[in-house]
């Protein structure tokens, strides 16, 4: 590319008009049109020194140093296009522009596209600015002042030429606001919208959602990109002070300045109304659909926090920002206050915080004058409180977060704004049953809250933005039975917990083990309830019910800390039954952990309680606790004679789960000792039970033992095989554990096979899950670990090693678990 002019510079811009309906008449022919047109254009304004600075699909961007040749280089490109079937809009402007390393910046570009985008096929605009330098030289037809998207002040335009031309695409007929700041992001729902817009069977398009998420900035924005399609203007109709629906129409009267009555001024006029904050005169809602009766050519854009309900009316939810459209705006918003800011990780997390509430983003992004991303984080425990002090020339309602929420709260009748509040005891979401247990909601005004954007569906779940239910949280902790709600909420999960409980061990665990995820923040909840409020009962129902889901789900720190919380509580209260219960929670959790004196401490405990309950199955469990506490001590011996007095409890009882668990951990005591045929047929012998008995999490354990014992065989196939299927087996569950050791065995197979950059991302992805659950690996599986850490490091080099290492870390767990069954 040429070398860009600089100083005072005269840019051109072209664009097609009608690029699809083109697209649609030619067919074939429309690619030869398209490169016939890039010819002619490129070749003009080469031959009158223009230089090419961009070119967007069938756009171009050229500068010229003199604006006399950029006026012939689009004159010669006008004339030449004329014959042939493409229309092309060009606009001409000159100013001075910043030209940094990546091209040109600032205003006087901007202002060089808008004008160009205000014009027709076959049309070529100039500015005041270039029209000046031009002088009498070329004639030019005056169209006068012309307001511009996004440009404060208006813009006198001149038209090269005397044809005629539909009126220009500006703002001229409209009041809409120009917005003092750009809009940030939102690229894709701008798109979406007018389209809608675009669209004969859309005339009532509705943008919901809950204040703070900018309906109205991205309303504004699609009212003025559509403005040139409706030749009688686009007119905006603020709606925020009015209480009386009947005061509507006579509104939107005003902001038309009719005459006459609204549907009579309207008639056949092509026009397009925004009508700004609806929610408060929904009442209002069948006078517009008698308008749009009336008037065939209005299309109403409306912004609202719940829809009108009207035949016809197209929603459009308003989602929160992308995570990086939230940064950007966060971004570009302290800057304004701080101008060297740059955001990094912090400001990430504090956009995920507030949900991706522009209006929120934008509030906490002022305050980092006086409190830098990690003091806002660290703040933002408590939202509301902390975001306030909007700019002074915003509506009262968007100057604090708090007045943004309570206008819509505002609005709710008496039952809604009881059952909002009442909603705010779930965390994490919930389900209609939970409601209607729990807050005794009705189906009505559940609904009524989810139209008026308190609340959010997905995937048959409610829940509120996290900014909203801290709102809801204030209202329900002035509620007069808040404290009875907490324990309706805490005995409802208690229930369900215990219902999950028998399942997490059956062929159709993965559904159960989903559903205590989904309900994961509101099982914590109800755990920290019970905890604060004394309820030791509750408390230790709970924790016990949930041992196996946070063992399977890798929840082992957690877990641990939830068990030892509770046998210290519980300790005067719990019965027997329930002690021996939390003993084996503990004890299970602290050998994952690595804590084997402690886990033998609390075996020894609980075999002893439950020979003196008489309890055999108890016994029998328990002698598996202690042998496995004396395999992680070196005690093999102990550990055998435990195992095998489990096994014979087990038989004698018909236990078939006992039987296998206790044929398993012979077979890894076989493992440890180097007999490897008895180490096989006993982990197959127990394989078979697990697999009757539709154990997932044991068929799991069960292969991953078969593949060690290949692995330190060299019968690496059948390894890999076995680590696979252990890996299949693991998967549906998220059995963080298993699929650890999976990954490791895998990393053995191929550093022993000379696969070892797949073997270090493995390693890599591996250590990351064991970091998540808080648990090492034991130390039989640990050793090879080392030797094949060792063992690829050298093979790869130091850098290259890490390299690798790198990218398993960064992997997802399901990329993790791909590259595992490709290796």
């Amino acid at each position: 590319m040429r070398k860009l002019p600089s100083g005072t510079v005269t840019f051109l811009f072209t664009d097609i008009e009608g690029s699809t309906r083109l697209l649609q008449e030619l067919g074939e022919a429309y690619a030869e049109a398209l490169d016939e047109h890039r010819r002619l254009l490129r070749e003009a304004f080469a031959r009158h020194n223009g230089v090419e600075v961009d070119t967007q699909g069938d756009a171009f961007f050229y500068a010229f140093a003199r604006a006399t040749d950029a006026i012939a280089a689009a004159t010669e490109a006008h004339d030449a296009l004329v014959a042939g079937p493409v229309r092309v809009r060009m606009g001409l402007h000159t100013g001075e522009p910043q030209l940094s390393e990546e091209g040109y910046v600032g205003i006087e570009v901007h202002r060089a596209a808008r004008i160009a985008a205000a014009g027709h096929g076959g049309q070529l605009l100039v500015s005041q600015t270039t029209h000046d330098l031009l002088g009498v030289d070329v004639e030019l037809r005056d169209l006068g002042e012309h307001r511009l998207k996004d440009l404060s002040q208006p813009e006198r335009l001149y038209q090269l030429g005397e044809d005629e031309f539909p009126p220009l695409r500006s703002l001229n007929q409209t009041n809409l606001p120009i917005p003092v700041t750009p809009l940030v992001g939102r690229s894709r729902e701008l798109a979406e919208l007018l389209g809608l817009l675009g669209r004969d069977d859309v005339r009532l398009l509705t943008l919901t959602g809950p204040g703070g998420t900018g309906k109205t900035r991205l309303a504004l924005e699609a009212a003025a990109d559509a403005a040139g399609d409706y030749e009688s203007g686009v007119f905006w109709v603020p709606l925020a002070p009015l209480r009386d629906p009947a005061l509507v129409l006579e509104a939107i009267g005003r902001a038309l300045s009719a005459r006459r009555a609204l549907a009579e001024e309207i008639g056949e006029k092509s026009l397009l109304i925004l009508l700004d904050n609806f929610e408060q005169v929904v009442g209002a809602a069948s006078a517009l659909a008698q308008l749009l009766g009336s008037c065939r050519n209005l299309n109403l854009l409306v912004t609202s926090r719940q829809p009108l309900h009207l035949a016809g009316e197209r929603l459009y939810p308003v989602p929160p920002l992308a995570e990086s459209e939230a940064v950007a705006l966060f971004n570009e918003r302290a800057q304004a206050v701080q101008p060297e800011f740059s955001a990094n990780g912090e400001v990430v997390e504090i956009c995920l915080r507030l949900d991706g509430l522009p209006l929120a983003i934008e509030l906490a992004a002022a305050r980092v004058k006086v409190l830098p991303p990690r003091a806002l984080l660290e703040r933002l425990e408590r939202r509301l409180p902390l975001l306030t002090g909007g700019a002074r020339d915003a509506p009262e309602r968007q100057r604090t977060l708090r007045a943004t929420i309570a206008w819509s709260y505002e609005l709710l009748d008496e039952e809604e704004q009881r059952l909002f509040a009442r909603l705010a005891v779930f965390s994490g979401g919930f389900t209609i049953e939970a409601a209607e247990e729990v807050c005794q909601a009705e189906l009505d005004t559940l609904q009524s809250l989810l139209d008026k954007s308190l609340l959010r569906r997905r995937n048959g779940r409610f829940w509120m933005l996290e900014t909203i239910r801290e709102y809801a949280l204030e209202r329900f902790d002035e509620m007069s039975d808040a404290g009875q709600l907490r324990r309706r909420h805490a005995e409802h999960f208690v229930a369900l917990a215990e219902q999950a409980e028998p399942e997490l061990e059956r062929a159709d665990s993965t559904r159960w083990l989903e559903l205590l995820e989904a309900e994961n923040d509101n099982l914590r909840a109800a755990l920290s309830w019970a905890s604060d409020a004394g309820e030791a009962d509750l408390e230790l129902r709970l924790v016990i019910a949930l041992g196996v889901f946070w063992y399977v789900r890798g929840y082992i720190r957690e877990g641990r800390e939830r068990f030892e919380a509770a046998i210290v509580m519980g300790s005067a209260r719990a019965a027997n039954s329930l002690r021996v219960k939390l003993l084996e929670g503990i004890e299970v959790f602290a050998g994952e952990q690595g804590d084997y004196e402690r886990a033998s401490t609390l075996a020894e405990e609980r075999l002893a309680l439950c020979r003196a309950l008489g309890d055999s199955a108890g016994v029998a469990r328990a002698l598996r606790g202690v042998a496995a506490a004396r395999s992680d001590q070196d005690r093999l011996e102990e550990a055998r004679a435990l195992y095998e007095e489990s096994l014979a409890y087990s038989r004698q009882l018909g236990d078939k789960e006992g039987t296998a668990s206790s044929t398993l951990n012979l077979g890894a005591l076989a493992l440890l000792a180097g007999d490897h045929t008895r180490a096989d047929a006993l982990t197959r012998e127990a394989l078979g039970l697990f697999q009757g008995l539709g154990n997932q999490r044991m068929v799991a354990g069960a292969f991953l033992n078969l593949g060690s014992s290949r692995l330190v065989q060299r019968q690496y196939a059948e390894a890999a095989a076995c680590f696979r299927e252990s890996l299949r087996s693991a998967e549906p569950m998220a059995n963080k554990n298993a699929i650890s050791y999976c990954l490791e065995g895998l990393a053995a197979v191929g550093a022993a096979e000379g696969d070892s950059a797949d073997a270090a991302r493995l390693l890599g992805a591996a250590e990351v899950l064991r970091e998540t659950i808080g648990a090492p690996a034991g130390a039989y599986e640990e050793a090879i670990r080392l030797n094949t850490v060792a063992a690829v490091r050298q093979e790869l080099g130091e850098d290259w090693f890490g390299a690798a290492w790198a990218e398993g870390r960064a992997m997802t767990l399901e990329q993790a678990i791909e590259l595992g069954h490709a290796t």
